[in-house]
């Protein structure tokens, strides 16, 4: 009888701890210095939750921007809630861990993605190039521009 180790699962799961860590102390001290994140998910994660035109304006994934406004920050072991103004409209959303698809700060250039195969199993997550992600609450699709973040930088 074989028994593999899932490296894959394992560093999914430590990638994971640790944007939870890092969001619990965000949400304990605030964001330090220039940190601000850039979070894309999948808004149909069956426990994802964001107000109905959200989804509709973002069927697949969404990138949200944890910078100058939140609010209501709270992590807990599954995800994190948090309130996000959309156009001057404050929106409650709940992400799950789980959804999350990349996770970068740019302010220290570190970012990863986490990436699944065809057949839906997860592989390891990766560092990603922090130049080349699309900005805030832009929709990824096949055709779709890469955006530098040096556009978004003072």
């Amino acid at each position: 009888m074989s028994h593999d180790i899932d490296y894959g699962n394992l560093m999914h799961t430590a990638m994971r701890g640790l944007i939870k860590t890092v969001l619990q102390d965000v949400a304990e001290n605030g964001l330090p210095g220039a940190h601000h994140f850039f979070i894309t998910f999948d808004t149909s994660h069956p426990d994802a939750e964001l107000a109905d035109w959200l989804a509709d304006r973002y069927p697949g994934e969404m990138t949200v921007v944890m910078q100058h406004w939140f609010d209501n920050l709270e992590v807990g072991k599954d995800g994190f809630s948090i309130t996000l103004n959309f156009g001057d409209s404050p929106e409650p959303l709940y992400i799950p861990f789980d959804a999350i698809k990349t996770f970068v700060d740019p302010s220290v250039e570190f970012g990863l993605r986490f990436e699944s195969s065809d057949e839906d199993d997860e592989s390891a997550p990766t560092p990603i190039n922090t130049d080349h992600v699309g900005g805030p609450g832009e929709e990824t699709k096949p055709d779709a521009e890469v955006v530098s973040l040096d556009q978004f930088r003072k």
